[in-house]
C-alpha cells in the first residue's frame, strides 16, 4: 500500500491563508466542507500537490513551528515581489544554492515557515 502525505495548516482566519495561497500560488480550490456557509476545511490544488486548510479560531499563530513547507515555483523572484502585499513576510531574499535551487524564505499571514524554491 502506497501513502500519501498532504500538508494542512490549521488556522483562525481562514479566508486570509486561502487567499495568500491562491493569489500567490495559483492554488485552485478543490473541496470545501461544509459546501454551504463558513467553511471548516478547504483543500487547495497547488500543481501537482494538495494543500489543506483548516479552520480553527482558537489557534495561535507565530507560535514555534517545526514544519517547513517547501514549494517549487517557476519565478522565486517574481513571486517574493508579492508576499507582502498579500500579508506575508520575507525572511531573506533569495539565494542560489549549491544543490541547484533558488531559494527564498518567507512567512505566510499567520507566520507559518514557507521556501520558495526554483531549479537553476
Amino acid at each position: 500500500m502506497s501513502a500519501t502525505i498532504q500538508p494542512v495548516i490549521i488556522t483562525p482566519d481562514l479566508d486570509r491563508l486561502l487567499g495568500f495561497y491562491t493569489v500567490l500560488l495559483g492554488a485552485v480550490e478543490i473541496s470545501r466542507v461544509p459546501d454551504e456557509g463558513p467553511a471548516f476545511y478547504v483543500g487547495l490544488r497547488v500543481g501537482n500537490s494538495e494543500l489543506g486548510l483548516v479552520a480553527d479560531a482558537a489557534v495561535e499563530t507565530g507560535t514555534a513551528q517545526r514544519i517547513l513547507l517547501s514549494v517549487d515555483v517557476a519565478d522565486v523572484d517574481g513571486l517574493l515581489r508579492r508576499v507582502q502585499a498579500l500579508g506575508g513576510h520575507v525572511r531573506g531574499q533569495p539565494n542560489d544554492m549549491p544543490w541547484g535551487q533558488r531559494v527564498a524564505h518567507i512567512q505566510d499571514p499567520d507566520g507559518n515557515s514557507v521556501n520558495l524554491t526554483q531549479p537553476i
